[in-house]
């Protein structure tokens, strides 16, 4: 049943071929997720030749395993950036992620995208001043939003905030279509290409086939960085896992909605051929700390059928995504000893907005344009102070896992990233290691990193 309702409905699968010999290229881009094929569409609009280089299949990973929601409200998100950059910066993320809007819009092409409302509601008295507190910050920022009360869903909501003109994305055929203009512009892109190794002093890479990349500039879209350590963005980012089911359904929700009360929950509609599916998500958690996942999708289904009154799920999926410690994403240089490797990661779950904003800012970058947003997404922007209690608190956890792994799950394989021990997801079938996010299927084989050679299970 653990199904993907996006790459179940996608399109007609292309496949790109790996280089089949050594190459050169402006760009070499590294994941192919929506963030990557746009860098690729665009870096390759602007005249850069490009190599895009995917360990499996396009837009198999985290672009074919979202909420689809394509909108610039972020959850909780203004009043926090308020505090933390001041207006000027927080204006900026807001028309940054409604460029991109706007941009997936001027492309898309038939039900890849539908324009909606986006819609975050309270239940409770803490719910409400949360809310209260975000449109307190929309209205310092000129934010429009309306908060008249929606009661379109079967709930007993005690305030709605509203952001209308937003959309929702079929994600994998939207991307399929970025995929098809990126290859008309001229980038190459390659599945099943997997990176055995770097030399980014030399500007190269090889891949497990031997085969050598020599680039100018490189684009790390891998969701974590496989170069972390360089930039200590390792002990940045903190990776968490949510749970998406889906069920066919007669109601077609005008809106999509987000809970600010725990438990969260994702919900919207979905309509894929004229067809309208229902899609409840949530039960986040942080990555690879349980086994017993099945616990996460069985709540869904429950509440699927006792609050909402429809069957089965016939489409269940899990997704993770790091975080940074300020909620802004990193697009940019990895470091200023090294320019010319650009990373883009840490969407915190809104990765179909910034991950369009992400590459717009990378190949702005590349090219040689301004973009108002590059200071404030730039990877080294973190001061130290944050740095510090981000690294001593997300290390703290890693050692602990690292030691507690080791003595309690002496079975477990081990993660070929920094040696912590996984634990079987029994939901997903896979192995997960909660120090840093890294994923392995069944066999062994990468699913996700940073971890980036399979497990040994002998």
């Amino acid at each position: 049943m653990l199904n993907s309702l996006w790459l179940e409905t996608a399109y007609p699968r292309d496949t790109y071929p790996p280089p089949a010999s050594d190459t050169i290229c402006d760009v070499c881009i590294i994941g192919g997720g929506l963030c990557g094929l746009t860098a690729a569409y665009l870096l390759a609009k602007a005249g850069k030749k490009v190599l895009l280089l995917e360990k499996d299949r396009v837009l198999e990973g985290a672009s074919g395993n979202t909420t689809g929601k394509l909108t610039t409200q972020h959850d909780l998100v203004y009043a926090d950036i308020l505090k933390k950059f001041g207006t000027e910066s927080a204006k900026v993320y807001y028309r940054t992620n409604d460029d991109a809007i706007r941009f997936a819009q001027s492309i898309a092409e038939g039900d890849e995208l539908r324009t909606t409302n986006s819609v975050l509601f309270a239940r409770t008295p803490a719910g409400v001043n949360a809310l209260r507190e975000e449109a307190d910050a929309y209205q310092a920022l000129g934010i429009p939003f309306d908060r008249r009360l929606n009661c379109e869903l079967p709930l007993s909501l005690k305030e709605t905030l509203t952001f209308t003109n937003q959309a929702q994305l079929h994600p994998v055929r939207f991307g399929q279509h970025i995929s098809k203009l990126a290859v008309s512009e001229g980038a190459q892109l390659c599945e099943k290409s997997d990176v055995h190794s770097m030399d980014l002093k030399a500007k190269s890479l090889q891949l497990s086939s031997g085969i050598v990349i020599h680039f100018d500039e490189l684009l790390l879209c891998t969701h974590y960085p496989i170069e972390a350590l360089r930039g200590m963005n390792i002990l940045k980012l903190e990776v968490k896992r949510s749970y998406l089911l889906s069920a066919p359904a007669d109601m077609p929700l005008q809106n999509q909605y987000l809970s600010v009360d725990e438990p969260k929950r994702s919900i919207r509609t979905v309509f894929i051929d004229g067809r309208p599916h229902f899609l409840l998500g949530g039960e986040d958690h942080r990555a690879g700390v349980t086994s017993n996942t099945d616990l996460h999708y069985n709540r869904l289904a429950e509440e699927l059928q006792s609050v909402y009154h429809l069957g089965e799920p016939i489409h269940s999926w899990s997704a993770q995504d790091p975080s940074t410690p300020d909620v802004i994403p990193y697009a940019g240089p990895i470091s200023r000893a090294m320019p010319y490797v650009h990373i883009c990661t840490g969407f915190r779950k809104w990765g179909m907005t910034n991950s369009l904003a992400a590459a717009q800012i990378v190949t702005d970058q590349i090219t040689g344009q301004p973009n108002p947003a590059a200071s404030l997404y730039a990877p080294d922007r973190t001061g130290f102070g944050t740095c510090l209690f981000q690294a001593l608190k997300t290390t703290g956890f890693v050692l602990k896992e690292f030691a507690g792994g080791h003595v309690t799950r002496t079975g477990a394989p081990i993660c070929t990233h920094m040696g912590c021990r996984t634990r079987w997801n029994k939901g997903d079938e896979t192995w997960d290691c909660a120090c840093h996010g890294s994923r392995f299927r069944k066999d062994g084989s990468v699913l996700e990193g940073p971890a980036s050679r399979p497990l040994d299970l002998q």
